[in-house]
């Protein structure tokens, strides 16, 4: 009875996004990445969160659940090449006026252009992001601190995940950046390469890809490796082979023969008996 109720409970299990198609294929490493950017519970940047699970109203004394309940967030397509540091379009309604019936409202995080420098790579970088991702920056001591410090759920756009990829990969090959000034190169090494020790190389390799470019580069490497010959390089290449090899044996036979002729003359020079050359 209980196994067949397992066997039904499995039939009905939720499908993920790697149930299907290519995704199937995708590495452990990637799919470490797409927990933390999909799954994992981001912070609280819309409200402030209560702590426990009931609350006491102070005037009438009634105990009511608490919820912790997101707030209804939106994602325009700007929203991966930008910096919002967490903030996103809340959907809501709004009363314009006292005796007005509520309309629709979205809020929008206030946007303005400015500059970032990366220190690993030794960049500056003109990006447009919120007053909430500048605050961040600054309270994190820098931006390459900030993107190694912060989940991927809550950096959430692209544009620092891509980022944030960039500068392990740079720390992991020795910031070459610096190669030029090599007691910078140790310092800035020493800053920052702590952050490494939470991911491995090929961890690193795979993250930041949303799910279609990380299924668009796994297909371009099945796509190479099982890539079919045409049948007129395999011959050529065979062609050449034997052309090499019945060089070498021409080769071969000429030492040989220079060897014979070589011996049998110092043969004929040591025998008193063998026929002289006429003169």
């Amino acid at each position: 009875m209980a196994s067949k109720l397992l066997k039904t409970l499995g039939a009905y299990r939720r499908h993920t996004a790697f149930d299907k198609g290519i995704a199937t294929r995708l590495p452990e490493a990637y799919r470490k990445f797409y927990k933390e950017w999909k799954l994992d519970e981001p912070a609280a940047v819309h409200f402030i969160p209560e702590e426990g699970k009931w609350k006491r109203d102070e005037v009438t004394n009634e105990v009511y659940p608490i919820q912790n309940i997101p707030l209804p967030l939106r994602f325009p397509d700007e929203y991966d090449n930008q910096l919002w540091g967490g903030e996103a379009v809340v959907q809501g309604f709004q009363h314009r006026s006292r005796n007005s019936r509520r309309v629709p409202h979205f809020w929008v995080p206030q946007l303005h252009r400015s500059v970032v420098y990366s220190e690993v790579l030794n960049k500056h970088m003109s990006v447009i992001m919120t007053d909430r991702a500048l605050q961040l920056i600054n309270a994190n001591y820098g931006f390459d601190h900030y993107l190694l410090k912060t989940p991927a759920c809550d950096l959430k756009a692209l544009l620092p995940l891509k980022l944030k990829r960039k500068i392990l990969q740079e720390l992991q090959n020795g910031c070459p950046a610096y190669n030029d000034d090599k007691q910078k190169q140790n310092d800035v090494l020493d800053r920052y390469k702590q952050y490494l020790s939470a991911y491995t190389p090929e961890e690193i390799d795979w993250y930041g890809y949303s799910l279609r470019d990380a299924c668009t580069r796994l297909q371009v490497q099945l796509d190479a490796e099982n890539q079919p010959v045409a049948l007129k390089q395999v011959y050529r290449a065979k062609l050449i082979e034997e052309l090499k090899q019945a060089q070498l044996s021409a080769k071969d036979a000429e030492v040989m023969a220079s060897e014979t002729a070589s011996s049998n003359t110092w043969m004929e020079k040591m025998n008193p008996f063998s026929k002289k050359r006429e003169t």
